[in-house]
């Protein structure tokens, strides 16, 4: 047991030995650059963010797509100091959703209305038209090599075995 313990402590002995690394010595020297011929570029100060006076705009657009069932709109006005709009779709409940909005010093205000009452039904789609190849059936003939004839089978019952 004592020579088990010895060598035990050899090898965690062993395994932390600690050597230092092995020193790097180049084979070359670093290559000498001769200074730039050109003089320095010289960086100002940011030039100022230039302050454009409010421009008033007006938008509208509506999308009404029936495949799929994607309605909505939207306008959008601004005299430079107020923004005024609103926006509405409707949801997959079949409802309305209408949003009025204004934007001005005093910050963001959107007033939220539903029109309409929810319903739950899913929409009717038309089915589908019956397929119709656009040419008729080949017609084939009956194979010309006969049907094959094979001998009914034959089966014996197993014996039995009475233990």
């Amino acid at each position: 047991m004592a020579a088990k313990m010895i060598i035990l402590a050899a090898c965690v002995a062993a395994a932390l030995r600690i050597q230092p690394a092995p020193a790097y010595k180049p084979a070359y020297s670093a290559p000498a650059y001769p200074a730039p011929a050109y003089p320095a570029p010289a960086y100002s100060a940011y030039a100022p963010e230039p302050a454009y006076a409010p421009a008033p705009y007006s938008f509208e657009y509506a999308v009404n797509d029936p495949t799929t069932y994607d309605v909505h709109s939207q306008a959008e006005s601004s005299d430079g100091k107020t923004v005024k709009g609103y926006y509405s779709l409707i949801e997959a409940d079949g409802t309305k959703r209408i949003v009025e909005y204004t934007a001005d010093d005093y910050g963001f205000n959107a007033e939220v209305k539903k029109e309409g009452t929810p319903s739950y039904s899913a929409p009717a789609y038309k089915a589908a038209p019956a397929y119709k190849p656009a040419y008729s059936a080949p017609a084939y003939s009956a194979p010309a090599y006969p049907a094959p004839a094979y001998p009914a089978p034959a089966y014996k019952p197993a014996p039995y075995k009475a233990y």
